[in-house]
């Protein structure tokens, strides 16, 4: 399984950007976004199951941000909107087989090599 993230940039405070994970090898259930900011720990961002029905947010972004899933193209996205500088870190997606969304990084097995986002003020 290989997950490849892409879509990270340098963008001014308010705008938008969205982030786009391609798995290959296998369809995977659990679909989510991490972030880690310099000298911070990696943090959950978003996650989707597979239907796409479910879908759980860090509290920071609700509203701004949206993810979504094409199991068509296996690929998910991350929008997000109205960002602003503490929305600045390298932003990695992840993936496991079963279902449930998880807010630990341990429960992910499978990791894309990350996309830097950053937002000047």
């Amino acid at each position: 399984v290989q997950l490849q993230a892409s879509g990270g940039g340098l963008v001014q405070a308010g705008d938008s950007l969205r982030l786009s994970c391609t798995i290959s090898g296998r369809t995977l259930s659990t679909i989510a976004w991490f972030r880690q900011a310099p000298g911070k720990e990696r943090e959950f961002v978003a996650g989707i199951n597979l239907s796409g029905v479910r879908r759980n947010y860090l509290d920071s972004v609700k509203g701004r941000f949206f993810i979504s899933r094409d199991n068509n193209k296996n690929t998910n996205y991350l929008q997000m909107n109205r960002l602003t500088p503490e929305d600045t870190a390298v932003y990695f997606c992840a993936a496991r087989p079963q279902a449930g969304i998880s807010f630990a990084r341990a429960d992910y097995y499978h990791w894309g090599q990350g996309t830097l986002v950053t937002v000047s003020s």
